[in-house]
């Protein structure tokens, strides 16, 4: 079997890149989860179950990784040697940080349905832009540093939409 130090990527055999194939993973995911599952070493004793269970949960921390694409391209990033750092880095390009007061002033002012709907969409597009750069930066380009600054933008988008979206829930 393959190393508990191996990447998410290794582990789930699978090109160590941001485009990946969710049914292809969710496949390898239950494949792994049958092979490792702690029941199947009943028989060899407690030692052998521990070792299951920590197979399980390793492939189970993979698998949240790789499937959602915020994470995936951080730990991508990681990997490469360009950590992405949210909590200590947040320099952003000073566009980027005019787009985000834009927002956060509308979403301040807006108190109807239909604009926090028009506002989510924009948001979501953008959302959309800046998961198409990381993609291009990380499997084309081979450029985790600057892969990085847009894994960051993504958190700040992630986030706002959160709050987009728990405005409207509360209007609704």
């Amino acid at each position: 079997m393959i190393s508990l130090q191996a990447t998410d990527f290794e582990l789930f055999d699978v090109p160590a890149q941001y485009a990946q194939d969710r049914a292809q993973l969710d496949a390898r995911w239950k494949a792994l989860q049958r092979e490792a599952h702690p029941d199947r070493f009943a028989a060899e004793g407690p030692a052998a179950q521990r070792v299951a269970m920590q197979w399980s949960v390793r492939i189970n921390e993979a698998y949240q990784r790789l499937r959602d694409p915020l994470q995936r391209a951080a730990y991508l990033c990681e990997i490469q040697g360009a950590p992405v750092q949210a909590h200590h880095n947040t320099a952003m390009p000073a566009a980027f940080l005019m787009q985000q007061m834009q927002w956060r002033e509308s979403l301040e002012d807006t108190d109807t349905v239909a604009g926090l709907e028009a506002l989510a969409e924009e948001v979501l597009a953008e959302q959309g832009r800046v998961q198409c750069e990381v993609a291009r930066l990380l499997d084309e380009a081979h450029d985790p540093p600057q892969a990085a600054g847009q894994v960051r933008a993504l958190m700040f988008i992630s986030r706002f939409l959160q709050e987009v979206n728990a405005k409207l829930d509360r209007l609704t």
